[in-house]
């Protein structure tokens, strides 16, 4: 079994998948840049435990990480607890993607490892949405080749901007108004962050969509999928483990 390490700027999501791409467990911590190596072992480790798995059950690891502070501290914490030095996703790292976009170096990670999972899981061409600190949207053609994509500011990260700056507004939870013209205060704040990013999304699938040939599957991941997709008109195949899974597909590629 593998251990598979996701840092993103809000969450870490990590957990153990065979190489059949079955994922044992999946587990998901704050990203806290002030934590030490020991911090996140004791996290890495209690929560293995947790799931009734020990570290003598991986043979390897890998991580995938857009907090460039993080990376070596999290590396190293997962060799304390596993034995072994996880691999890195990056610079000479075989994904087996082939990406047209203008600078390939500047993909980040994360969009890397989605679109792989995408391809070895679902019809081309196919979206693969990512809903945490940001939202982006990457596109994959019929020939499974990485076009680009877009990057959006996330849901919190909107609500907290709309807090911060507007003295009136307090935060508010993200489950969604029973219609979409609220009559308060904050089911008005809750139809335009839960049904405005449905909206979004819906849009630009729409216009994606047109500029490649074929109707695209389009799966969505991240924290905060499950909150919206439910309200999108296009049908979205949700899956949280999607990025485990391509993590699993480049470590056997490696």
């Amino acid at each position: 079994m593998i251990f598979a390490v996701d840092a993103g700027n809000t969450n870490i999501v990590f957990g153990g998948i065979d190489h059949s791409g079955q994922t044992a467990f999946l587990c998901r911590i704050s990203t806290d840049t002030d934590k030490t190596e020991d911090e996140y072992a004791v996290q890495f480790k209690t929560l293995i435990n947790l799931n009734n798995f020990s570290a003598s059950d991986f043979e390897g690891g890998i991580i995938a990480s857009v907090v460039p502070q993080l990376t070596i501290i999290l590396q190293k914490a997962v060799e304390k607890v596993i034995g072994h030095t996880p691999l890195v996703v990056g610079p000479g790292i075989k994904t087996g993607l082939d990406i047209r976009i203008d600078n390939p170096a500047q993909l980040g990670s994360d969009l890397a490892v989605g679109a792989v999972a995408a391809i070895a899981l679902y019809p081309k061409p196919l979206m693969v949405i990512d809903m945490g600190t940001a939202t982006t949207i990457c596109v994959v053609d019929k020939d499974s080749v990485y076009r680009g994509g877009i990057i959006a500011p996330g849901v919190k990260v909107s609500m907290e901007s709309l807090t911060k700056n507007a003295a009136q507004l307090q935060s508010i939870g993200l489950y969604p108004p029973k219609k979409a013209i609220g009559t308060n205060t904050a089911d008005c704040m809750r139809s335009g962050l839960v049904f405005g990013n449905a909206a979004m999304l819906d849009g630009l699938i729409d216009r994606m969509s047109a500029e490649i040939e074929g109707t695209p599957t389009v799966i969505a991941t991240g924290g905060l999928a499950s909150a919206i997709v439910p309200y999108c008109s296009h049908d979205i195949i949700l899956n949280n483990e999607l990025l485990l899974i391509g993590l699993q597909l480049i470590y056997e590629r490696n």
